[in-house]
């Protein structure tokens, strides 16, 4: 699943076209994103902790899965086939919102991304691609909130608000 290249958005969400990646990130490009969490019945989230081999993030606990869509793909489309790829999971996704937020991160690197928000509910234990993903867990939704207070640098600079916020639109 080759995600090599972003797609550039102005703040309404118009294409303007593609760029590398690492580029986007390097020159802080606005871009699509995707943010995926996962629930279960117990109301816990599968968080995931990010590869060692990732180029910013390495290590970080973030939500289930993130990525970007490509050029002209649906992004909830593309949210379930990473979600697949990534965590071996397949579930139905909705669209819960979406924000703009713009973080420096390590390695001189900018995240700038449009980031839709998705939800799904799935009590399977993942199969992890080792490549993306270097370890799981399932928290509880306010043992999560607690850690983020407590240790805010185990987590991705995205997960904090994105989290925060899906908690509120979905009234919890």
């Amino acid at each position: 699943m080759n995600r090599d290249n972003v797609v550039l958005v102005d703040k309404n969400d118009n294409a303007l076209g593609i760029m590398e990646k690492l580029t986007a990130h390097e020159q802080g490009q606005l871009h699509r994103a995707f943010s995926v969490f996962i629930f279960n019945d117990k109301e816990e989230l599968l968080l995931q902790q990010r590869s060692g081999n990732k180029y910013h993030g390495a290590g970080l606990w973030t939500n289930t899965c993130c990525s970007h869509p490509q050029w002209e793909e649906d992004v909830c489309l593309s949210a379930k086939e990473r979600l697949y790829y990534e965590m071996g999971l397949e579930c139905n996704l909705q669209l819960v919102y979406s924000f703009i937020y713009k973080a420096k991160v390590e390695n001189n690197l900018t995240e700038h991304e449009l980031d839709y928000v998705f939800i799904g509910y799935c009590n399977q234990n993942p199969i992890i691609n080792i490549n993306e993903v270097q370890n799981y867990k399932w928290l509880h939704t306010d043992k999560v909130l607690k850690d983020l207070k407590d240790n805010p640098s185990y987590y991705t600079v995205w997960f904090n608000q994105a989290f925060q916020e899906l908690l509120y639109k979905i009234g919890k």
